[in-house]
């Protein structure tokens, strides 16, 4: 692979990991892990406490050392490379800013390390990249959380590294703050080209900033796609309830009729595209969002499939939308999300409902997995 004629450096290339394993005495944090990540994306590792996102992170950093695979920047193995010879740089939740220095010279740190002597232009475009331009005399501890959040990835990426790895960046901000520096990383990343790799176990983070997700659990990959293909199309019940909320309706599958499949849902019969289905015989689970959900009043003409009556337990208003737990006649109780648009009144508890869904944006899983697998961990709903 040809040096850029400038810099000296090669050019970028995808980061590999192949047959990527972590052991710590008995306990695999890590397991078999086979991942490509395209030069130049932002892409997130998402997944609970203890999945194994941060220990990839740190074999990519140079930080921990493989128990078995590679680790490859295009044609570059840096598996058993030192961390200060990878062309890589870490952004961590703590953001490690020198209280000492100023936030011109926190910046200038690596430039200044590397024996660079005019480092004062570089160091300008950074901070006005991350809009902190008339900041530079000041002291990290003169900062809010979300400045010294920018000073530490100015830092990182004057370096000009080809993958900048995030551990958790934003945990440490407050709601709004946080999905204000969402907006600004994904808009950062956008203008530098750098590959960005983002390690959370904020479901809603991932999705508003990766432009693909691989969702880890128990060290290894789940599924790993586009926030709106992983969202809308999960392959396991980890998945679907991990990413955000869903209903999984115990179901048996009557057959095929064309391309539905015809479904026996606690006694009503429905019908959903069988390409959005991961088993197509025996038992399953029928998955729908609380969004697609429609409650109707009886008598009311509405579309989809039925899954019959129901009574509404529990109402909360949020805002933007109405959220309702209702009961079926067979004793499960599903969520449903209505906007708050005024189109429709609001229901309340002790209402009857009709239930109806529309096949389309239904899936399918296979009936052996865990119905609660995800829903008690640490995801951000």
């Amino acid at each position: 692979m040809p040096a850029d004629p400038v810099s000296g450096a090669p050019p970028p290339g995808d980061l590999q990991l192949l047959s990527l394993t972590k052991r710590f005495g008995e306990f695999t944090a890590v397991d078999d892990l086979d991942l490509v990540v395209p030069a130049g994306s932002f892409f997130a590792l998402l997944g609970p406490s203890g999945c194994g996102k941060t220990t990839t992170l740190r074999m990519v950093a140079g930080l921990e050392v493989p128990t078995t695979g590679e680790v490859r920047l295009g044609e570059q193995d840096i598996t058993w490379a030192k961390p200060y010879k990878r062309p890589v740089n870490t952004v961590f939740q703590s953001y490690a800013l020198f209280p000492h220095l100023t936030v011109y010279e926190n910046v200038a740190f690596g430039l200044r390390r590397q024996g660079r002597k005019e480092v004062t232009e570089p160091v300008r475009d950074m901070l006005r990249l991350v809009e902190l331009e008339s900041f530079g005399a000041r002291k990290p501890a003169q900062l809010s959380g979300g400045q010294q959040q920018r000073v530490a990835l100015a830092r990182a990426l004057i370096n000009q590294p080809q993958v900048l790895l995030l551990d958790e960046p934003l945990g440490a901000l407050d709601l709004k703050l946080r999905r204000q520096m969402q907006i600004e990383l994904k808009s950062i990343q956008g203008e530098v080209g750098t590959t960005f790799v983002h390690v959370t176990h904020d479901q809603e983070e991932a999705m508003t900033m990766a432009d693909t997700i691989a969702v880890m659990h128990r060290g290894v990959i789940e599924q790993m796609g586009s926030p709106a293909e992983l969202y809308e199309s999960p392959r396991t019940t980890f998945v679907a309830n991990f990413l955000g909320q869903s209903n999984l309706v115990p179901c048996a599958i009557n057959g095929r009729d064309g391309g539905d499949l015809v479904i026996d849902a606690q006694g009503a019969l429905v019908r959903m595209p069988a390409e959005r289905a991961q088993v197509h015989q025996g038992k399953a689970w029928l998955g729908v969002r609380p969004e697609k959900i429609i409650l109707g009043s009886p008598g009311e003409d509405l579309p989809g499939n039925s899954l019959g009556e129901a009574r509404i337990v529990d109402v909360s208003f949020v805002g933007v939308s109405t959220q309702y737990l209702v009961r079926t006649s067979w004793g499960q109780e599903l969520m449903a999300f209505e906007q708050n648009t005024g189109a429709r009144p609001l229901m309340r508890a002790g209402d009857q409902v009709h239930v109806r869904f529309a096949g389309a944006h239904a899936f399918l899983l296979d009936h052996d997995q865990d119905a609660r697998a995800g829903v008690d961990e640490d995801s951000a709903a």
